[in-house]
Order: C-alpha cells, then sequence, then structure tokens
C-alpha cells in the first residue's frame, strides 16, 4: 500500500500511563527546575481544585508545513507529578525531545495523537483542519476529560463537515476550555502535548521521506526551506504536499 493511500487516522495512537518513574527523571524537591514545572501546572491546579480532575492539555505541530499532515496530541497530566525538563517542544532539541516522549507517556494520566491528512486540510484549510486533528486527539484519549486547555485556540463553537464521522465528535467540542497565549511554555500538560506531537510527526516525516525522496522531508519536516521550495520547483509536488499552500520565491533569486 502506498503512503498517500493511508487514512491519517491509521497513524492515531493513543495510551495511557502509570505514573511510575525512577527517581533520576523527576526534578529534585525544592530544585529550580522543580519551581520552575510547578508554576507551569498553575492552570491545571486550578481546574483540579474546581472539581475536574482530567484536564487535556493539547498541542498540535504542522501548521506551517507546505507538507505533510497537520498532528495534534492530547496529554492528561498526573498531579503532583513533575518530570524533569518538560518544557516547550520548540525550545528542546531533537534528542531532548525523544528522550522525554516515552516518559511522557509513562508519567501522564493518559494521552492520544490525532492527525488530519493533506487533503482536508486542502479542502478545509489548516486552521480547521488543525482543529479538527485536536478533535480527533482528543476522542480517542483512553479517559474523557472535564476541561481543555489550548494553546491559543478554542474549539467551542467551531464548525465541522456534516459528514457523521465528524458530527460525532462535535462533543469534544462543547467540552469547557481554556485557550492559553504561549501555552505550550505556560502548561505543563500543553508542553508535554508538543512534545509528543512533534515527535510523532518527526517520525511520520521520516517514513514520506523513504517513499517520495530528493524532497528531503526527514530534515525539514516539510517546511518550505530554500532547498526544500528548489526541489519542489523542480520535481513538482508530491501526494503529500498541500496544493492550497504557496511557495513563495527565494529571496536574492
Amino acid at each position: 500500500m502506498r503512503v498517500q493511500d493511508i487514512a491519517p487516522e491509521h497513524w492515531q495512537t493513543a495510551g495511557v500511563g502509570d505514573g511510575l518513574l525512577e527517581p533520576e527523571f523527576l526534578a529534585a524537591e525544592g530544585s529550580a527546575e522543580a519551581e520552575r514545572l510547578q508554576n507551569m501546572l498553575g492552570y491545571e491546579r486550578q481546574i483540579w481544585q474546581g472539581g475536574a480532575q482530567l484536564a487535556a492539555g493539547l498541542d498540535e505541530v504542522g501548521r506551517g508545513p507546505v507538507a505533510g499532515p497537520v498532528v495534534t496530541a492530547a496529554v492528561i497530566w498526573r498531579p503532583g507529578l513533575l518530570l524533569a525538563g518538560v518544557n516547550d517542544s520548540k525550545k528542546l532539541s531533537a534528542k531532548k525531545r525523544c528522550a522525554l516522549e516515552p516518559l511522557i507517556k509513562r508519567a501522564a494520566v493518559a494521552w492520544a495523537i490525532g492527525a488530519v491528512g493533506v487533503r482536508e486540510i486542502d479542502r478545509y484549510n489548516i486552521l480547521q483542519a488543525t482543529k479538527m486533528a485536536m478533535l480527533r486527539a482528543v476522542s480517542r484519549l483512553p479517559l474523557k476529560p472535564q476541561h481543555l486547555l489550548l494553546d491559543a485556540l478554542r474549539l467551542a463553537n467551531m464548525p465541522l463537515p456534516p459528514l457523521l464521522v465528524w458530527q460525532n465528535l462535535a462533543q469534544y467540542a462543547r467540552l469547557p476550555q481554556t485557550a492559553l497565549i504561549k501555552g505550550d511554555a505556560k502548561s505543563m500538560s500543553i508542553a508535554a502535548a508538543s512534545i509528543l506531537a512533534k515527535c510523532h510527526r518527526d517520525r511520520m516525516m521520516q517514513v514520506y521521506d523513504e517513499i517520495y525522496p530528493g524532497y528531503d522531508l526527514a530534515q525539514n519536516a516539510g517546511y518550505p526551506t530554500p532547498a526544500h521550495k528548489r526541489a519542489v520547483w523542480a520535481l513538482g509536488r508530491s501526494p503529500i504536499h498541500r496544493s492550497s499552500f504557496v511557495l513563495r520565491p527565494i529571496k536574492g533569486e
């Protein structure tokens, strides 16, 4: 089966964590790292104290690329667990993200990955596709969250395609939710979601790179680098390139 024939939902996955992490992975009590992480749990703590124990943080990766899917993750964080190093994925090296990914999956109460592919991105636009991917992630969580924490976006009142598969997810868009500007730097669960989404999408792009050589997708992750643009202009767009995205000229060329 060719990769472009595999629906994005086949990439989706979910799981639960047991919270059992070795002490060396946890922030030392009284340390600056522990204080930083406690601050990142501030919004979750407010939600927990309000009676909702299952707060899910959501984040996405893949809004800016000209190729590949948009991928989102949802993470229900475990109260009181301070996994050292969790931060906005953009502030972490690839090596650090890969090291944290399995630890986050163990630390979390529950986690899930959602994705929306190129066809739907081109049909509905990237913002709508991002929200649809978030609904997919939330719906796949093994435990239904009681509150959503999102990085700047809101899912409430979002339009959904009339297809039954999407209308069935409308209930998740109506969950209580809080949108935080730069939430991946302010919320532990959003930061954890940003790491899971980034690691997962990077693996997807490595697979696509093997199927569609010449674009260096494993390195550029589908973002419009100068080398990637030149490859598209020379080879044409592959089946995972977004036809609705414009490739702007390279400055100076």
